[in-house]
């Protein structure tokens, strides 16, 4: 799986980004308290599945290669 946990300021409760870091497009998925980080492919498909209001696995189709 290609996401990546997130931290959350326990105290605040805050999930900062820097997004000068991130280079390329990117999906952050919440649930549950949690955070995640994705990186987006430069083509294809991304399928976020859920069950029951909860994130439970993405799912990434980039094509076949000729």
């Amino acid at each position: 799986m290609r996401l990546q946990e997130l931290k959350i300021n326990p105290s605040t409760m805050r999930l900062e980004v820097d997004i000068m870091e991130l280079k390329g497009s990117f999906a952050i998925v919440l649930c549950e308290g949690k955070a995640k980080i994705t990186e987006l492919p430069s083509h294809g498909e991304t399928k976020i599945i859920t069950h029951q209001g909860k994130v439970k696995r993405d799912k990434f189709d980039e094509g076949e290669a000729f």
